[in-house]
């Protein structure tokens, strides 16, 4: 393996929990950290079922419906929902919810780094995610960033992934693809010959591929990948 390219939102970056819960709390849902991931963990699950039936994933009305069974998942009242949904996407156009990264995460890129693994990001997005990354402070990791509204495809369209390996100038079979739903991020990188790893941070998915709970656990998992036969 040469080549590990990432997904971005859910698994470099994630929701900033900081500034969705005050609107949740203004809204009626006191919600604490860990009952939101359990929240945002069982709405992608929904959005991963909808992706399955043949629903695109950055579709406006398939993004509302994921953010709609987040907050009834948090315990917002039925009759909020649309205020909270209206409010998030203010917020959301003002600045990128998806604006929080593990901290442990750029000490395991650099050692994928060191290891002399190639990277790069493969992202469906709204235009804004190579700055999301260097908000990050990670975009010197990477070689490239594509967002899926700039190259006018998407995942999981393998066009996108062989784009990335064609831009690499390598063989789909020398890259994993990194993500985490499976329906879009394994399943296209698997029909473009990419091999794949599933990121599922509460250790919960039963999917036929190799899982990680996060992307600190990315080395050790790649070194264990380069002693299989």
């Amino acid at each position: 393996m040469k080549a590990i390219l990432f997904d971005a939102g859910n698994t470099l970056v994630f929701i900033d929990s900081s500034v969705v819960l005050p609107i949740l709390e203004e809204h009626g849902a006191h919600v604490e950290e860990a009952r939101f991931r359990e929240a945002e963990f069982s709405a992608r699950r929904k959005l991963t079922r909808r992706v399955e039936e043949g629903a695109w994933g950055t579709e406006n009305h398939i993004w509302k419906e994921y953010f709609a069974n987040l907050f009834r998942f948090a315990g917002v009242p039925e009759e909020s929902v649309d205020a909270v949904g209206e409010r998030i996407r203010e917020v959301h156009e003002e600045r990128h919810l998806w604006s929080y990264m593990d901290p442990a995460t750029p000490g395991a890129l650099d050692r994928l780094d060191e290891a002399g693994y190639r990277m790069a990001i493969i992202s469906n997005a709204d235009g804004r995610v190579e700055r999301l990354i260097e908000d990050a402070g990670i975009r010197d990791r990477f070689e490239f960033v594509m967002d899926s509204e700039l190259e006018g495809v998407e995942k999981p369209d393998p066009e996108i992934f062989l784009r990335a390996c064609r831009r690499m100038g390598l063989k789909p079979g020398e890259s994993l693809y990194v993500g985490d739903l499976y329906g879009v991020d394994v399943v296209g990188a698997r029909n473009a010959g990419l091999e794949a790893v599933l990121l599922d941070p509460l250790g919960r998915l039963d999917y036929p591929v190799d899982r990680i709970r996060d992307v600190s656990a990315l080395p050790a998992y790649m070194e264990q990948l380069s002693h299989r036969p």
